[in-house]
């Protein structure tokens, strides 16, 4: 099968390779990847910046049908389609496993990392670790969703955002739009999006924040402090920056909470005497468990929730790599092993405003 793997000679590359995969195990299936999204993560990866893996097939936006199962399985059947996502495989029996936060198992398995991921034309997942999509779930808008938008819903909830409150979100690309969407239509909060991008901007008012600000234009803490008689109630932080941390902890109420998406390198200078007199909560949100990409599915399958993806083909990968750092990519990329060779095409499910 083609595959894309880490180069070995190339740092920062991948090499699209015909390669042969091993025979199922036990409590495994082999699916066939329709789609794989390209995430910020990939590009961690890829780069080496969580540790070399040279070899490794990326990718853990996939979705795909299942082509066969070992003899044990039960959790899923040929024909089902399924999510390939990040959080691969827990141990099943910790703390974190049996109390809903699988996520934090300390001897996680991330797909496309710690194991083969979805950048390829088969791959094999756990088969109880592989969510079922929904039918009638475009496989190209499932794909966005088994990482960015379950990322994204599961920092929503963390929030602990209600009806009506003022939510503030850091980054308006790929993660950002879909955030914004969750926050509107599904949390129905009011959202006010801060980039400093004004195309971006404009497509998170088109997602449906009510508020947009540019962060090389204006002091944002004083403007949303000003916008919201106080401060947002909630923040969320997806833009990879770390003035972005330390804005979002000056822009929140009294008894705020600020969520941490992104993953900058290095520490963050936080407000310390703010976060103490105020009460501010700073917590981080690592991706989503199961249950949570199993309702996030559900929100896209009923309409709430619609990203702009763009169809790429696999040989597109190291040029997609270059956009994304470029900060090039509005929406998100998805890998689409159905396109032929030499074509792309886009892909965009209007949003409400």
């Amino acid at each position: 099968m083609k595959a894309a793997v880490v180069s070995q000679k190339l740092a920062g590359k991948v090499e699209i390779k015909r390669i042969t995969l091993r025979a199922l195990k036990a409590g495994e299936a082999l699916v066939d990847v329709e789609c794989c999204g390209v995430c910020h993560t990939d590009l961690h990866v890829v780069n080496g910046d969580f540790g070399p893996v040279p070899g490794r097939i990326p990718g853990h936006e996939g979705v795909g049908i299942v082509r066969a199962v070992a003899n044990d399985v039960t959790s899923v059947r040929v024909g089902d389609r399924v999510s390939i996502a990040w959080f691969y495989e827990g141990c099943g029996v910790c703390e974190y496993c049996v109390s809903g936060r699988e996520t934090f198992c300390r001897k996680v398995k991330n797909a496309g990392y710690s194991v083969d991921g979805a950048m390829a034309e088969q791959c094999i997942v756990k088969a109880d670790y592989a969510v079922k999509v929904p039918d009638g779930l475009d496989p190209l808008v499932a794909s966005s969703v088994t990482c960015a938008g379950v990322t994204t819903y599961k920092a929503i909830k963390v929030s602990g955002v209600r009806p009506g409150q003022w939510l503030a979100i850091w980054g308006t690309g790929g993660l950002g739009s879909l955030a914004i969407q969750y926050a509107r239509h599904v949390f129905n909060a009011r959202v006010i999006a801060i980039d400093i991008q004004d195309d971006k901007l404009q497509f998170a008012r088109e997602c449906g924040a009510e508020i947009t600000l540019n962060a090389l234009e204006q002091d944002i803490p004083a403007r949303i402090q000003e916008l919201t008689a106080g401060g947002a109630h909630t923040a969320v932080v997806v833009a990879v920056a770390k003035s972005a941390f330390n804005q979002a902890v000056n822009s929140v109420r009294a008894g705020g909470k600020v969520v941490c998406v992104a993953v900058p390198p290095g520490n963050l200078d936080l407000n310390i005497v703010k976060t103490v007199l105020d009460g501010i909560e700073i917590v981080g949100s690592l991706v989503g468990t199961r249950q949570d990409l199993a309702e996030a599915f559900e929100h896209a399958r009923a309409g709430r929730v619609k990203p702009f993806v763009q169809a790429r083909r696999l040989d597109d990968i190291n040029a997609i790599f270059a956009e994304m750092e470029n900060g090039e990519i509005q929406g998100r990329m998805v890998i689409d092993m159905r396109l032929p060779q030499g074509m792309k095409k886009p892909h965009r499910e209007e949003s409400e405003a």
